[in-house]
């Protein structure tokens, strides 16, 4: 299956915008950095941060819209950043503390099945608690009620990143 005209089109319009806002807007986050100057060159120190700035606005500048326009024909609901939920019940947020001890120490593996089961099994048990609003970059929802979510990340996260992404997803 190919892209439309229309699809195609719209990707290489959301790319050649994104790069042009980074273009004209683009300031360097800090100018002090003698010893990769040093190092590295202020010429290449310069690209890179460009570089490394242009990643991190790829994922809300290009990938979610692009994610969108390639979904919204084949889905009845294509969203991005969409709030998916404001509560967790206690045993919840219990049951998702004990998952990610277990995987920070190294006595339990990954399972998604298992987690998953783990936290539909106590859900709805217990007081519900507001909890900062999660959003997804993405969401979709087919024609048969079934719900998909998704966050992009543009780099390979950091553990403190990854035990915080994985506590979202539990969550």
């Amino acid at each position: 299956m190919g892209l439309s005209n229309l699809q195609s089109t719209y990707i290489e319009d959301v790319i050649k915008n994104c790069i042009r806002v980074k273009f004209k807007k683009y300031r360097p986050e800090t100018s002090n950095m003698p010893f990769h100057y040093r190092l590295l060159g202020k010429d290449r120190m310069a690209l890179y941060s460009f570089i490394h700035s242009l990643n991190t606005s790829f994922g809300t500048s290009i990938f979610e819209p692009v994610a969108i326009a390639l979904t919204k024909e084949k889905f009845k609901n294509a969203v991005k950043q969409a709030s998916v939920g404001h509560q967790i019940s206690e045993e919840a947020h219990i049951v998702i503390q004990r998952i990610l001890d277990g995987l920070t120490t190294g006595r339990e593996e990954p399972n998604k099945r298992k987690e998953i089961e783990m936290i539909r099994a106590v859900c709805r048990s217990g007081n519900m608690n507001d909890v900062k609003p999660v959003k997804a970059d993405v969401f979709l929802e087919d024609y048969n009620g079934n719900k998909y979510l998704f966050d992009i990340k543009t780099a390979k996260p950091n553990i403190g990143n990854f035990k915080e992404f994985k506590r979202s997803l539990l969550e």
